[in-house]
């Protein structure tokens, strides 16, 4: 029999012990471009409501949630609730566009009428038991579905968004946030700022228990806002994230987005306090926004995972919206990311799941980018080109990935918009005739529909060093190609 002061000693080593196990999703110690989850390597895919699955008391996120689990996608972001949007805004349905009344906000209201939508005004020294109530309920049920929530505090405010927040002047009862919208993301109000650093300490204490959460500073910080003014206020705001954590059980990740130019004020991807590279859309969209395939060529050296959580508003795309949103998705994620976000507008509070037939053909096409990329073992690999040396025009779109001699990942697509924020898919009548440097050895070749998932063709052959030829199947839009040594 434990004595009573064995018996305590016992019950507190194991907790800690139990506290030491279940650790946050991280870095791979094996690949610091990929995540360790559960220890496992894992990749993060999805396509995510617009961010407002929290904030939005009509949203049913659980009949989201199930969505996205029954596909295999595994990540989904959300705005906790600095910036909401007007009804309406973009897209019917908007998540992010809440009805005044089904506002759910981290701050409470005070005995004083007057917030510009409806209802009294808020009062920013007390915190909404109902909003962290949801908010951790939200984290519980994805991580219940292997879903890893991302937790972007901020957005650069708009002319339109900035009169309804919580912080602005007219909506609370403290005054804080007589600047305008161009400035809630510097540091020229000092009062503003600690009452958004406040907001960034509360929320990072309630999610420190969750192990499924990353954390990230702000969004399109230099939207309105000129990034020398921007740079140093995210700056202070990762520190405030990072130190938020000084004495709290658990270390999350914390990513920021790069904006502007390269080691510019709005690029934290040197800082040692940064875990993710943030990027958004395919290409810069102006001169302020880094796209995800730039992020792949110009920031992999940090030796970070890089992620684009952002990409036009599905269906908002030219021609095919679905083949257009799976060619960026599959050409990313083949070319080194490390998670991928796709904006959809499907997901809404009057059909939380998505329920459509275009919705369906996305997901699925994304469940089979997971799943191409989990047949590998991918965390020791990285981006590779150059084993494919001739075969295509300058007309077509590829990435890779390799481990030199044992497994090469393969992706092409003809679409035109390579400088852009997306593609527009060209379908044809495709077939090419690649040649490869390999070293000697025998391998497996397997030729992959990115749309269904299917095996196209597959063929076997003994190579003796040098260069060998393969030749694709005709396809339309979209190949893969998987190459394993025997």
């Amino acid at each position: 029999m434990f004595s009573g002061i064995r018996m305590v000693g016992f019950m507190l080593a194991l907790t800690s012990f139990a506290a030491a196990g279940v650790q946050p999703i991280g870095i791979s110690p094996e690949n610091p471009h990929y995540y360790t989850f559960h220890g496992k390597p894992i990749l993060l895919i999805t396509s995510a409501e617009h961010y407002g699955a929290v904030v939005n008391g009509d949203f049913d996120f659980d009949r989201y949630l199930d969505a996205l689990a029954s596909y295999g996608l595994n990540y989904t972001r959300i705005y906790p609730g600095y910036l909401f949007e007007p009804m309406g805004k973009y897209m019917t349905g908007n998540t992010l566009g809440v009805k005044p009344a089904s506002l759910v906000l981290p701050w409470a209201r005070s005995n004083q009428p007057g917030y510009l939508l409806s209802g009294n005004k808020f009062d920013l020294d007390h915190w909404n038991p109902e909003y962290f109530a949801r908010l951790k309920k939200f984290i519980a049920d994805a991580g219940k579905r292997g879903i890893v929530v991302e937790i972007c505090f901020f957005n650069g405010q708009y002319d339109d968004t900035w009169p309804l927040s919580p912080l602005y002047y007219e909506n609370n009862i403290q005054g804080v946030g007589h600047d305008g919208y161009r400035d809630a993301q510097t540091l020229k109000d000092p009062q503003l700022v600690e009452r958004e650093a406040a907001y960034v300490r509360k929320i990072v204490q309630e999610v420190n228990s969750f192990d499924n959460v990353i954390l990230e500073v702000c969004d399109e910080p230099a939207l309105f806002t000129p990034v020398d003014e921007a740079g140093p206020w995210v700056a202070h705001m990762l520190q405030v994230v990072h130190d938020a954590e000084d004495g709290l059980p658990r270390r999350h990740l914390i990513g920021q987005e790069v904006q502007g130019p390269i080691d510019g004020p709005v690029d934290m991807s040197g800082n040692p306090d940064l875990s993710v590279v943030i990027t958004q859309y395919l290409w810069h969209t102006h001169d302020w926004e880094m796209g995800g395939l730039q992020g792949l060529d110009r920031e992999y050296w940090h030796s970070k995972p890089i992620e684009q959580n952002e990409t036009n508003y599905f269906p908002l795309y030219k021609g095919d919206a679905v083949a257009d949103s799976r060619v960026e998705a599959w050409e990313f994620m083949v070319g080194g990311g490390a998670s991928f976000n796709q904006l959809n507008g499907e997901f809404t509070a009057d059909d939380p799941a998505g329920n459509t037939p275009d919705n369906a053909r996305l997901l699925s096409s994304l469940r089979n980018l997971k799943r191409f990329l989990e047949s590998f073992d991918f965390v020791r690999m990285v981006p590779d080109r150059g084993f494919v040396v001739s075969g295509f025009d300058r007309e077509t779109h590829y990435r890779g990935l390799s481990q030199y001699g044992k497994q090469y990942a393969l992706y092409i697509h003809h679409s035109e918009g390579g400088g852009e924020a997306s593609y527009t898919v060209t379908p044809g009548h495709y077939q090419e005739t690649l040649v490869l440097a390999l070293p000697a050895g025998d391998y497996q070749a397997e030729w992959i529909d990115p749309a269904s998932g299917s095996t196209l063709a597959s063929e076997s052959f003994s190579h003796a060093g040098g260069t060998h030829n393969l030749k694709t199947p005709t396809y339309t839009i979209d190949i893969a190609l998987r190459i394993t040594r025997q």
